[in-house]
């Protein structure tokens, strides 16, 4: 082989798997390697998790959720550092006063959002209240019941939101622009929940509309505190506090209801996400973040002017 056609499929090779802009893989090439170890590190994860014997119990779900995080957040982790060649910190994950702010602010979005789907559905007949938890269950039985629910959706958005937002998003963000991310990334989230309980293509959509809203989150602030918030927040009061289906899924409810109105609205077995009902909700939830995020975007805007840059 010549010496020319050797440098012309170097050139070839270069094209096609390395970035143009500075020496590492193109975005789409690190997307596979993250997803192959996060497959990787499942199968051995839940592999040990099987052999302990935990097949339908309170410790198995921490212990699938806790194994879930181990490989989210190690594949990020390496991905990130060896072939991203950044901080697992620049993917929004700064570490300062705002982070619980963002956290409880992104719950409290969600407690507003959730509660007027509630407030609607029962306003038009379409639900009937039943009664509380703890009317028909013993009081320790709903408080174990409760604490279990939230700290499994805490993990279950630190592992959503890192994977999607994090480094789905950002990284399809790098190879094509911050839309296409966004789009893609919740794809891909749309398309995972695809496999619940009761799912159709219509909750499919629905659930594409809810990473369209956590990406919003994420774009507003550059940081995914506020979009772990609002997702901890959604799964929470959606299913406990509100007691519907949360994505298909049966959660201990708090409020026990009767949900009886047209399914293309209420969403029927699958939830709110599967129904009309969801999308003036995004709109209200996306509103509240706009307003909680002004002045931070005021902020920015401030310092790039006092640093004698353009803001577009």
């Amino acid at each position: 082989m010549s010496e020319l056609q050797q440098k012309q499929e170097r050139s070839i090779f270069a094209s096609v798997f390395l970035s143009p802009d500075e020496p590492r893989l193109r975005a789409g090439w690190r997307l596979l390697p993250q997803l192959i170890l996060y497959i990787f590190l499942s199968i051995i994860l839940f592999d040990i998790s099987s052999a302990l014997g935990y097949e339908s119990s309170v410790p198995s779900l921490f212990l699938n959720r806790i194994f879930d995080f181990l490989a989210v957040t190690g594949s990020v982790y390496i991905v990130r550092r060896w072939l991203d060649k950044r901080s697992f910190e620049s993917l929004g994950l700064k570490i300062n006063r705002q982070v619980l702010v963002d956290i409880f602010a992104g719950i409290g979005i969600m407690l507003v959002m959730m509660g007027s789907i509630f407030a609607v559905m029962l306003g038009l007949g379409w639900l009937t209240f039943e009664g509380f938890a703890w009317q028909f269950d013993p009081i320790g039985t709903v408080l174990s019941s409760v604490a279990t629910f939230f700290i499994l959706f805490i993990f279950v958005g630190w592992n959503e939101e890192l994977f999607s937002r994090g480094y789905q998003l950002q990284t399809i963000a790098s190879g094509l622009n911050l839309n296409w991310g966004a789009v893609l990334s919740a794809s891909v989230f749309a398309l995972i929940h695809f496999r619940n309980p009761n799912s159709t293509w219509v909750s499919t959509a629905g659930i594409f509309f809810a990473g369209i809203f956590f990406a919003y989150a994420y774009i507003r602030t550059k940081q995914l505190w506020l979009p772990i918030g609002l997702h901890i927040g959604w799964n929470f009061f959606e299913g406990v506090v509100f007691g519907f289906r949360v994505s298909g899924l049966d959660i201990y409810p708090l409020t026990r209801i009767q949900v009886m109105g047209p399914e293309q609205w209420t969403g029927g077995p699958f939830g709110p996400e599967a129904g009309l009902i969801i999308l003036p909700a995004i709109i209200l939830g996306a509103l509240l973040i706009f307003w909680f995020t002004r002045s931070r975007i005021i902020d920015n805007q401030t310092a790039l002017r006092k640093a004698g840059k353009t803001v577009q």
